[in-house]
């Protein structure tokens, strides 16, 4: 499981959702070998001033939160192909995207009425 939130200007990022999405995505099932049609993503848009960084405008932060059980190299190859594919595919610098990986127990999910742990999962998550 893995679900992601975008924070970002909404004067900037508003009408590029589906275009962020996307390439998120695709990353997401390249490197961590998720289903593609597994895909959760929640944009938290933001005012201009309420997102406050010593950035450009088009900064943009991604959280990805998921289950505890990728390796170090899944993870490092996740933010490889951020900065590598996503960032210059969304016309970004590398000092214009932020990436933080949180991990979490299976235990503490709960998902389609059942804890995480005793979810059947159609995909691995010890890549």
């Amino acid at each position: 499981m893995a679900q992601i939130k975008v924070y970002g200007n909404r004067s900037v990022w508003s009408g590029r959702r589906a275009e962020i999405s996307d390439a998120l995505h695709e990353a997401l099932v390249r490197t961590w070998q998720l289903p593609a049609e597994k895909r959760f993503h929640r944009f938290l848009l933001l005012d201009d001033g309420d997102l406050v960084a010593p950035r450009s405008d088009a900064y943009l932060i991604v959280e990805i939160v998921c289950f505890t059980g990728r390796s170090p190299e899944a993870r490092r190859a996740l933010i490889a192909a951020l900065y590598d594919d996503v960032a210059p595919r969304l016309g970004l610098s590398a000092d214009d995207l932020e990436v933080v990986i949180l991990e979490s127990p299976r235990e503490n999910w709960g998902i389609r009425g059942v804890s995480g742990d005793e979810l059947a999962l159609s995909y691995r998550v010890d890549v």
